[in-house]
């Protein structure tokens, strides 16, 4: 198993997770803040936001269905990071540097999830969800990739 991968997974896919969670349970806190910029019934979209997080955090750091999850991770940062971290409009320098900081750390974190998306399935150390028993050609496959790497 290669741990840095299984380290930067459990890193990755705990941060979306821990953020879903607190989507949720800070839904009252944060919907001011969506509210100025913008977004409708803004609670309510704290609240919907949390699932794509839920969903793409826990894929991620179980490995079941990754794609699935990276994509859903994918989906929430390209949606939201233009609303909510517009930093090109503010005028106040404070509020610029905030929002164009928050901006770019959301677009690095998408250059990941884009990145996992094309991680060959099964991941290593995931939960074995319906996966079908290897076959004797599917071992003889991984050991001679193992070898070439």
């Amino acid at each position: 198993m290669k741990a840095p991968f299984l380290i930067g997974r459990l890193l990755f896919g705990g941060f979306f997770l821990y953020n879903g969670i607190n989507h949720l349970r800070n839904r009252k806190a944060m919907a001011p803040y969506a509210q100025a910029k913008g977004v409708p019934a803004a609670e309510t979209a704290v609240t919907l936001s949390a699932i794509p997080l839920l969903i793409g955090g826990t894929s991620i750091l179980l490995g079941v269905k990754p794609k699935i999850g990276a994509a859903a991770i994918v989906a929430f940062l390209a949606a939201v990071s233009p609303m909510m971290h517009d930093f090109w409009r503010a005028e106040d320098p404070n509020q610029r540097t905030s929002d164009m900081t928050n901006f770019m750390k959301n677009m690095a974190l998408l250059g990941a999830a884009l990145a996992l998306m094309n991680v060959k399935e099964p991941w290593e150390a995931s939960v074995p969800v319906g996966r079908p028993r290897p076959r004797i050609l599917d071992k003889v496959r991984s050991i001679s990739e193992r070898i070439a790497a």
